[in-house]
């Protein structure tokens, strides 16, 4: 059975087990429409979520995710700023989503990938998986790649601040005593994982507002997949 298959098939189930009634008949959904559906909706969860964030200030204008300094410096921030550094500190929270916004962009080739690969197993676990299956569809396939493509992105824009620097260079010395959280040994690592959630989480987002107003997303393979999902 091949994957637009089972997404009709599961469908069917769906209607079958909850009794809902539609205002068409199931029969007129194909194969073809239902994986249309899927995969449309899978594109337009990630073409929105890039366009909104891999733009100028896209995270830091958004306070939904932005990125704010790690906790370390957080909680450092009051006598950091008796000391002066007040100015460093907006510089490095500027520049971290700065390069955020730098890295986002470098996702979409894989996030369409993924769209591509969408397997029968995967099917199943959007239509069944609840309101963030699109979402947990992607991060599970595109996370640790988009990690590893973020990471020296990230580095070359912080790197250019100073107390971005002198930041690593103390998280080095202190993880000798291990007691530095895993994201925050390094501003560039702590950033690459920040933008991931952000990206994640904006996906989130629009695959809330298609599965709430699918008629809304202008496309008529999404209606037809995911107006029956809401029916």
């Amino acid at each position: 059975m091949s994957a637009l298959q089972f997404a009709r098939a599961a469908l069917l189930s769906l209607a079958a087990v909850s009794g809902l009634a539609f205002s068409f008949s199931l029969d007129d959904l194909s194969d073809r429409d239902a994986g249309l559906g899927l995969r449309a909706a899978l594109n337009k969860g990630a073409q929105t979520a890039v366009n909104q964030l891999g733009t100028e200030n896209g995270f830091l204008s958004n306070e939904q995710v932005k990125i704010h300094l790690p906790s370390i410096l957080e909680k450092a921030r009051p006598l950091l700023q008796l000391a002066g550094k007040g100015p460093q500190l907006d510089e490095l929270e500027v520049s971290m989503n700065h390069a955020a916004e730098t890295a986002v962009p470098m996702a979409k080739t894989m996030l369409i990938a993924a769209v591509k690969s969408m397997s029968i197993d995967d099917a199943k676990k959007i239509l069944t998986g609840g309101e963030t299956s699109v979402t947990d569809f992607f991060r599970e396939k595109t996370h640790d790649g988009l990690y590893v493509q973020f990471l020296p992105v990230v580095k070359r824009v912080t790197d250019r601040v100073g107390l971005a620097r002198r930041y690593n260079d103390v998280m080095e010395k202190a993880e000798r005593f291990g007691n530095v959280p895993d994201d925050q040994k390094t501003v560039e690592a702590y950033v690459a994982q920040r933008a991931l959630d952000g990206l994640y989480k904006m996906i989130g987002e629009e695959e809330k507002t298609i599965r709430r107003d699918p008629l809304g997303s202008g496309s008529k393979a999404i209606e037809k997949v995911f107006g029956l999902l809401k029916s």
